[in-house]
């Protein structure tokens, strides 16, 4: 019983390595890209995790994809409970997570 505090307390351990080693990490270029608006960073952090030099594809690629999102309409859940074409997967989806949480089967 009295080493329940050390057990509490190794905790801290891997806490202090994250927190010491975070600043050296590279930022993702997606959040670069899209949230700095840092082209040139960017560039740089697909180069440094591709190991490639040409990544204006992938660059492309996350802009077309950022575009692709602006553009997609966001409903509610009413809107989605009224729409017949979906409303029979949410219900499943539903009843389903119900059941895990009913059963513990998440506990195990």
């Amino acid at each position: 019983e009295s080493r329940w505090p050390f057990l509490f307390g190794a905790i801290i351990v891997p806490s202090l390595i994250q927190a010491v080693i975070l600043p050296f990490l590279p930022e993702s270029p997606r959040y670069l890209l899209l949230d700095k608006h840092n082209t040139s960073k960017a560039e740089k952090a697909f180069q440094r995790f591709l190991g490639k030099d040409d990544v204006s594809h992938e660059i492309e690629e996350v802009l077309a994809e950022s575009r692709a999102q602006r553009n997609t309409k966001l409903v509610s859940i009413l809107q989605l409970l009224r729409t017949r074409a979906v409303r029979w997967q949410i219900v499943t989806v539903v009843v389903t997570m119900g059941c895990y949480q009913l059963c513990g089967l998440n506990a195990v």
